[in-house]
């Protein structure tokens, strides 16, 4: 997520009244997560296991728990809750936009595009042309959509994501300011969810086509020409290449890849990256043949057990 404009080290250690290492003029260009950060970006740690990774990342200033050695060409701000500050900044920069009308005047609505009844389309949102959008769609803030998309009832686009931190008095939720976007002829069906990113965007990529009840979370990225059956849930940060097929009831953990035409059948579990080009079953995931094969074997027990009596 990008500011609106350049602010120094300074004037941010002001807002989230912290102490900072480095020059006060330091540009800070943006904020995010640590998978899609940039120079100019701020990053947060709160953990000592993940210190060294996110003063080596592409970020150029440091929001953390304890003050360490600053990296060259680096700045750090130090905080007794990162976690409470990063969400200061989201809230500053991207704060919530009350809305009381169906469709916010920012929204940017493409020539030929048609938008059923009692569908919601949020501020700064921007929807191509010749789309179709059926009723009870709820398309929130700064959601991009391109030409030719066809959205059926229920589905939401942009809601937050499901990531939080325990404390000691219950959970608290990072806020979410990124974007979802959808890519030119995509198809979505009924009542499906996809969560926006933290601060980057959830993404689902052209020609790709979702059957109802699909969850994407936050920061996913889907790849071109996929095709994913009903009841798949997709964790966050997950990156699905181009032209896989997702059977019905699959679900992923987050952080993984999945690679270019696999094909993932119904019911599996996938639980780590896995290659493109083959077929996969299972929970753990394995290649189909293999994990056939061993459901055969088994098979075979009472008949390899009576043999012994």
């Amino acid at each position: 997520m990008k500011f609106p404009k350049s602010h120094s080290l300074q004037e941010i250690a002001h807002l989230l009244n912290c102490k900072f290492i480095g020059d006060k003029d330091f540009q800070v260009l943006g904020m995010n997560e640590i998978h899609v950060v940039e120079p100019g970006d701020i990053v947060f740690v709160d953990h000592p296991k993940y210190y060294d990774k996110a003063l080596q990342s592409a970020a150029t200033i440091v929001l953390i728990n304890k003050e360490v050695e600053c990296p060259e060409g680096k700045a750090l701000l130090i905080s007794d809750d990162p976690f409470r500050d990063f969400n200061i900044l989201t809230k500053h920069f991207k704060p919530f936009q009350f809305a009381n009308v169906a469709i916010a005047p920012s929204a940017e609505i493409g020539e030929g595009t048609v938008i059923q009844p009692n569908t919601f389309v949020g501020n700064n949102v921007k929807i191509g042309k010749n789309c179709l959008i059926h009723s009870n769609v709820s398309i929130y803030d700064h959601t991009v959509i391109g030409d030719n998309v066809i959205i059926h009832a229920g589905t939401i686009l942009g809601a937050d994501a499901f990531y939080y931190k325990k404390r000691p008095e219950g959970f608290d939720q990072l806020v979410s300011g990124g974007r979802v976007v959808i890519e030119d002829n995509v198809g979505i069906g009924a009542l499906c969810t996809i969560d926006k990113g933290v601060t980057g965007d959830t993404t689902i990529g052209e020609g790709s086509k979702l059957d109802n009840q699909v969850h994407v979370g936050h920061d996913t990225v889907i790849g071109k020409k996929c095709l994913i059956a009903s009841q798949t849930g997709i964790a966050g940060c997950v990156i699905i290449e181009d032209e896989v097929t997702m059977w019905g009831q699959v679900g992923t953990t987050s952080g993984i890849t999945i690679g270019s035409k696999a094909v993932v059948m119904g019911q599996t579990g996938v639980t780590k990256s896995v290659e493109g080009g083959k077929s996969y079953f299972g929970t753990p995931i394995e290649e189909s043949r293999e994990k056939l094969k061993q459901l055969a074997n088994i098979k075979k027990i009472p008949e390899i057990l009576s043999k012994l009596k």
